[in-house]
């Protein structure tokens, strides 16, 4: 007993070690959970989370009405993103970890791969992401200094951690985006306590050359033209004051980062949520904060050079209130600012909360996206869910409010002690490209620490039905693709179909039949709406399972989506033959039940051996489903037909052989 003892007491010795490793690699040596000026992973957090979900496990998440979301790992909060200029289906995000943890996807976001870069010794956290113009990939981390490492593969492989910047919280990185210009390769960087360097040859070397006092984390940086010259605007913004109500300082540069003058000052961002005893605010006891959330508009539109300014805000104002998002643009590159806009669209905002937003104004459209959490739903049990809108109007206007997660939950899951200093992250990411935006966030459906992602504007998509048995010699049968419905989506979805494993023998043919001749038969362009997908076994398919995988995507391949449709071959057709006799002539019945729902019978008799074909047709006269096609005996026979993924409706079924033709009428009434 005294060995079992002893034991026990070493495991709790080595555990505790462990955790305190962990903890101190996390969030650093010299670090005060309890300062309401540092915002860093906290032991709270550190005490359950320790778990963190590699890859080969992810998958995509669906939901009932055929939206996805995408699961792309258990990581640690505090999630920032990034989308490949040179190519909208590599997206890179960075999230909190051990230290962090670097994922990026190639397909759009169906898959998503852990590939690391060596991080600096002693450094970690608040993850920064930014894309140069030809595609080189920059990623900062940014507490006990600031690091980046560099890729020209989205994330694949890394160059070793480049200096940037000293300080100890809340880094930034930002980009020139347009390529063009005097400013084509140049990056920006800055941290708590206010120092900022810039790097001229993109990325490699870099040099400090401002400081601006910023007491509270959020410094932001945003790159800007100025009149015709690309790049030709740099904002940087401090954040001072109390953390109840920040003081929003605007820098601006016109030679590259080289000097900065002081343009205006906001004191805008008051309480998000309540003030606890700690002090921090808080919403359901997570911590809070109203970061200064920038972009400028890089465009050749009508709101060229605009800058935005968004963040949360209690309305009205005063600790215990519910927070909104506003929006407040300037024209005149930060010296004055619109009126605030309130981004939530709500009915009754002041009963729910709003915060957490981060933004994205795509380079070449000027389309302003902006996404944040909302408990619209169920505020009293602050049931969350991820929310968006977008502005075409230079943030005058916005569309109407979407949500963006496909599932609520209750925030913060793990639930947050009172007056603990609970950590459930600080920002979360936006990014987009011509055609869409897409966002991530930490997630807590599960009650951890799912980073989870997702297209916003979005489309839905099914397939019915979703398995299906053919015969190996020679069947068709027809599959319903459609989008049921769309979140502010509008442009074009083209599908295509993949079949695995390819048949030993014989072949399996997938094409698209659309219900309209001004599309392309592959394609919609208003929704809701479907098309039939037919799938042709010819040959002798060797019998077995095969997968067809079906594939929407966007004009720029984004937004992407996939669904499957399994199909089983033999060699045993759905038909019978009745007894042996050999009828006089041919004849096609009448089916039986008629009407039906979904199943009915066919019977028919051939009098001569030959080709036969027994087909289905819509009241359009296109053909719907192929039953049979091949040589037949002569003799009886009968087919059930299984009509379940067809509608309501009128339909014809055609008895064709070289020499007899007959057609009937049947109704399918669901």
């Amino acid at each position: 007993m005294k060995n079992f003892t002893k034991i026990l007491f070493l495991c709790f010795i080595v555990t505790a070690g462990v955790m305190l490793f962990q903890a101190q690699d996390f969030i650093g040596r010299n670090y005060d959970d309890n300062n309401p000026n540092i915002d860093q992973p906290t032991w709270e957090y550190m005490s359950h989370h320790r778990a963190f979900e590699p890859d080969g496990s992810l998958d995509v998440i669906t939901d009932a009405d055929g939206f996805d979301n995408h699961n792309i790992g258990i990581d640690g909060a505090e999630q920032h993103t990034t989308t490949n200029p040179l190519n909208p289906l590599q997206i890179f995000m960075g999230a909190n970890g051990s230290p962090q943890n670097a994922r990026n996807t190639m397909d759009g976001g169906l898959t998503w791969t852990l590939n690391q870069p060596g991080y600096q010794s002693g450094t970690c956290c608040d993850p920064w992401t930014a894309y140069l113009a030809n595609g080189t990939l920059v990623y900062a981390s940014g507490v006990s200094n600031q690091y980046i490492y560099l890729s020209t593969t989205n994330g694949n492989s890394w160059t070793a951690p480049i200096f940037t910047v000293s300080g100890n919280d809340r880094n930034t990185v930002a980009a020139e985006e347009t390529g063009t210009g005097p400013y084509a390769s140049y990056l920006y960087a800055a941290i708590t306590p206010g120092n900022f360097s810039r790097s001229t040859d993109m990325g490699l070397t870099w040099n400090q050359t401002y400081s601006a006092s910023n007491t509270l984390p959020g410094t932001m940086i945003a790159v800007g033209p100025n009149g015709s010259t690309n790049g030709g605007c740099v904002i940087y913004v401090t954040n001072t004051g109390q953390q109840y109500a920040a003081n929003y300082t605007f820098h601006r540069s016109t030679d590259g980062g080289a000097t900065f003058s002081v343009v205006s000052a906001l004191n805008v961002a008051g309480y998000v949520g309540t003030l606890n005893t700690n002090p921090r605010m808080v919403i359901n006891n997570a911590r809070t904060r109203p970061y200064p959330m920038i972009a400028m508009d890089n465009s050749n539109g009508p709101y060229r050079g605009r800058l935005y300014l968004v963040y949360a805000s209690n309305v009205p104002a005063g600790s215990g209130n519910k927070p909104d998002i506003r929006l407040q643009y300037s024209t005149d590159q930060g010296v004055t600012w619109s009126p605030k806009i309130t981004v939530n669209d709500n009915a009754n905002p002041e009963l729910s909360d709003q915060w957490f937003p981060a933004i994205w104004c795509e380079k070449t459209t000027g389309k302003l996206y902006i996404k944040w959490y909302d408990t619209r739903e169920n505020p009293a049990n602050y049931t969350t869910g991820v929310w968006g809108t977008y502005s075409t109007t230079g943030g005058t206007t916005f569309a109407p409010n979407q949500r963006i997660s496909n599932a609520t939950f209750t925030y913060p899951c793990p639930a947050c002690g009172a007056n603990q200093n609970c950590y459930r992250g600080d920002y979360d990411g936006m990014t987009a490209n011509p055609v869409t935006g897409y966002a991530v966030w930490y997630d807590a459906r599960n009650c951890n620490y799912l980073t989870m992602g997702s297209y916003f504007p979005d489309y839905a998509m099914k397939v019915n039905p979703a398995s299906d048995s053919l015969n190996s010699i020679q069947d068709s049968s027809y599959i319903w693709v459609s989008v049921p419905a769309v979140k502010l989506y509008s442009s074009s979805v083209k599908f295509t179909a993949t079949v695995e494993p390819p048949p030993g023998t014989g072949t399996i043919t997938v094409s698209f039949v659309n219900k309209t001749t001004d599309t392309p038969l592959d394609s919609l362009t208003s929704y809701p709406d479907s098309l039939r997908m037919k799938v042709v076994t010819s040959g002798n398919v060797s019998a077995g399972g095969y997968t067809i995988t079906v594939k929407g995507a966007g004009p720029n391949g984004t937004p992407v989506h996939t669904r499957t449709v399994n199909i089983l071959t033999s060699n045993v057709i759905g038909i019978n033959t009745i007894g042996n006799e050999v009828p006089e002539s041919f004849y096609l019945y009448q089916n039986y039940p008629n009407p039906f729902n979904p199943t009915t019978n066919i019977r028919f008799d051939i009098s001569k051996a030959g080709n036969v074909k027994l087909a289905v047709y819509d009241i359009a006269g296109r053909q719907v489903a192929e039953l049979i096609n091949g040589n037949y005996n002569a003799g009886k026979y009968t087919f059930d037909f299984n009509a379940q993924n067809l509608a309501t409706g009128v339909y014809f079924y055609r008895l064709e052989t070289p020499e007899f033709t007959s057609i009937r009428k049947m109704i399918l009434v669901k």
